[in-house]
């Protein structure tokens, strides 16, 4: 089974975790992931894109000519696709994009994510996490503490407001709490800290 090592906020280790090898040490599929990846951000589309067809367009209601005699080609609108000012064939029209997974592999791509992190050590094990009042200076000092300086994730138990605060508006840094857990934000994280509640939370539910 995967142990890593507790640190607390400073960068100073507490202790080490053993970790259930059934979610931390599952066997990469990357087609999975990729699915679930795919799945996330399909369902994030607005898919608000629409154009007008023919019966959409203003105008048009009279014949623009007599049907017989002119030696022109027949036509009964000028709103028609094949007129200039007309209508649109088959264009994009307001839709969802979103589609949906078993449970079962979802939640197989959030273990797969994890397990990705543990294996390539890209994750930091908190005891705990939690500031008295809203101060980013706490969470910048905690990630230079770690010498991070890319995209990071925070991962706790629950929801935390005072950390969600604290960390919202450091570019690249975002919080979740283990119901929000998703395969995206795992990966585009290059260091995920996650502390030990959370994971027991994780155990608890995945397992």
């Amino acid at each position: 089974m995967p142990i890593v090592a507790i640190y607390d906020i400073a960068n100073k280790k507490v202790g080490d975790l053993e970790l259930n090898e059934n979610i931390f040490g599952v066997e990469m599929n990357a087609g999975l992931v990729h699915q679930a990846v795919v799945m996330q951000l399909a369902s994030q589309r607005l898919g608000n894109h629409a154009t007008k067809t023919r019966s959409m367009v203003r105008g048009g209601g009279r014949k623009p000519w007599k049907q017989k005699g002119t030696g022109r080609a027949r036509s009964g609108s000028t709103r028609s696709p094949i007129w200039v000012g007309g209508g649109t064939v088959f264009g994009p029209s307001p839709r969802s994009y979103a589609f949906s997974m078993p449970r079962k592999q979802r939640r197989l791509a959030i273990m797969c994510a994890l397990s990705d992190k543990v294996a390539n050590g890209e994750i930091v094990v908190l005891d705990s996490i939690n500031f008295d009042a809203p101060k980013t200076k706490e969470v910048v000092k905690m990630l230079e503490s770690f010498s991070v300086d890319n995209k990071a994730l925070i991962v706790t138990a629950d929801y935390a407001e005072n950390v969600d605060k604290s960390s919202r508006n450091i570019p690249g840094v975002k919080t979740i709490n283990t119901i929000g857990l998703n395969v995206f934000d795992i990966l585009n994280a290059d260091k995920l800290f996650i502390t030990k509640d959370a994971i027991a939370r994780i155990e608890e539910v995945y397992a």
